[in-house]
């Protein structure tokens, strides 16, 4: 089976969901923030490992404590998973904290900055040209 087949995507996206149902209404560790998010998941394709990307809304501590707590709580997530989603292997799981959605802001907020100075710069120079 390809890395990218159709039953590998099929298998990574019913593990994302599951993994999602999971962490938001199973998981009871005080750990892990209410705002935990479970971006992406690869599978590997003889469904032994899986990397589940976490992406926690809230401060840096927060997100280490909610990793922290997932790390714990592996055993029961993976028998929970193993209950719900009907595979040949339950992968063994790895989080891994997904740092795409504060990148993305921050380039974000960079962008919109380099368009607020070269509106002040068009501003300015519009001027001078007309006059």
């Amino acid at each position: 089976m390809r890395k990218n087949s159709i039953k590998n995507i099929r298998i990574n996206g019913e593990v994302l969901r599951e993994l999602s149902r999971i962490i938001r209404s199973e998981v009871k560790d005080p750990r892990i923030h209410p705002m935990t998010t479970v971006t992406a998941v690869e599978v590997t394709p003889d469904l032994k490992y899986c990397k589940a990307y976490i992406s926690v809304l809230g401060t840096q501590e927060e997100a280490e404590a909610s990793l922290a707590g997932l790390r714990c709580a592996v055993g029961y997530i993976r028998k929970e998973l193993a209950r719900s989603v009907n595979l040949r292997n339950t992968p063994e799981i790895t989080f891994v904290l997904d740092r795409s959605i504060e990148y993305g802001v921050r380039m974000t907020t960079r962008i919109q900055e380099v368009r607020e100075a070269e509106r002040q710069n068009e501003t300015l120079t519009g001027t001078d040209e007309e006059e």
